[in-house]
């Protein structure tokens, strides 16, 4: 039999769904794959029933609906200021994931060498690998998650075409201040690379934060391209229709790429989505408001239990310090977790490209009744924590 791909051969499958899989297998509480337990907003669901009966259930246009795109441009200048021209500008993709796939082909040659902060969501290396391209790592310091300038510029200075930049952050719920973004636009201008960000978190903040876009800073709208998805804001992870927003050059190629990756997003839920991106600020008020008591329940929760962790600025993350029960392999602790506590999350070595063993990953996009269970299971956890074992 002939050898398979040798650019694949190092890749595991997805840690982040193993362990929804592990999750289900015990059945535990899933803290570890980041979807919402409750239903989208009502009249995004009700407009989805109205077009199930009438369409439409044809292929749209190759990088999205007319309606859809001009809608997705229209929220984008609401919240970020920057005029974009829905037919040159913005690409709808197969979700975020497709959505950072289709931009790194489109900017990176084998052999680019493309900056990644570590810890850092998952496909990020994965993208860069199957585009050809070498990942370099910057490490993002715990417990703010800053990274040493220097030790950035270093890794511009290898040549890198582009970095990735999430913000807000996952799985650290870092979000990066003005000040820190100014530097690496800067960098970016300097060593003439693209700024790729994942934005998909743009409207889960919490105060005193703020989202600050790349591409509103001085001269970086054409340098800069941005990922970004409906799943999050809408609680629509399973629609999985995403975009990428970016120039018109850069737009033009990934439009292509797109069409030879999925062809295009569904046109139903393209449809059906239009109304939910036509919401007033009251929504998105809403939703910072419903992520916040979220955020509280689960972190007072986990602090009265005793567990240490990283408050996040943004996203629906928490990182909790597991360094105290002596843990030295966090997947195993990870999958003890899901059987013996009844909990499930992501051990954190599989966002730390350093040999970092010490942290596991929950979210708290669940409904209260979720989280108090959660909580009740999680506070055995000092008791019964004597019983794991690495042997």
């Amino acid at each position: 039999m002939a050898k398979l791909s040798n650019r694949t051969s190092t890749f595991t499958d997805s840690v982040i769904r193993r362990m929804t899989r592990v999750a289900n297998k015990y059945g535990a509480i899933n803290l570890s794959q980041g979807f919402p337990d409750f239903d989208p907003p009502v009249e995004i669901t009700r407009r989805l029933a109205e077009v199930a009966a009438k369409g439409p259930h044809q292929y749209a246009l190759t990088w999205g609906a007319q309606n859809f795109r001009e809608a997705l441009a229209r929220k984008h200048e609401r919240f970020s200021g920057q005029k974009i021209d829905p037919d040159k500008e913005i690409v709808v993709t197969c979700g975020s994931t497709e959505a950072m796939m289709a931009s790194m082909m489109s900017v990176t040659n084998p052999g680019d060498k493309v900056i990644v902060f570590s810890p850092f969501y998952e496909n990020y290396g994965a993208d860069a690998i199957l585009s050809g391209a070498e990942p370099i790592y910057v490490p993002l310091n715990p417990p703010d998650f800053s990274f040493d300038y220097s030790e950035l510029e270093n890794a511009f200075k290898k040549g890198a075409k582009a970095i990735i930049v999430c913000n807000p952050s996952n799985p650290s719920g870092k979000v990066f201040t003005y000040e820190e973004l100014s530097q690496i636009a800067g960098l970016a201008k300097k060593y003439d690379t693209f700024v790729i960000t994942d934005e998909v978190y743009e409207h889960i903040i919490y105060e005193p934060y703020k989202h600050v876009y790349m591409s509103t800073l001085p001269d970086m709208k054409d340098r800069t391209i941005i990922c970004n998805s409906l799943s999050k804001t809408y609680s629509i992870t399973g629609w999985r229709l995403g975009y990428v927003i970016a120039n018109e050059d850069v737009i033009d190629r990934v439009k292509k790429v797109h069409d030879f990756l999925t062809v295009g997003a569904a046109a139903p839920l393209m449809e059906a989505a239009v109304v939910g991106l036509e919401f007033g600020d009251e929504y998105y008020e809403e939703l910072r408001q419903h992520y916040t008591h979220m955020k509280n329940l689960f972190l007072g929760g986990l602090r009265d239990i005793g567990l240490k962790f990283t408050e996040p600025q943004g996203a629906y993350y928490v990182m909790v310090d597991v360094s105290e029960f002596g843990v030295r392999d966090d997947t195993r602790f990870s999958e003890w977790m899901a059987e013996k506590v009844g909990v499930a999350p992501v051990p954190g070595s599989s966002f730390f490209k350093e040999d970092i063993q010490n942290y596991v990953r929950f979210h708290f996009a669940k409904n209260d009744d979720t989280l108090e269970v959660a909580l009740s299971r999680l506070s055995r956890l000092p008791d019964i924590v004597s019983s794991y074992s690495e042997q």
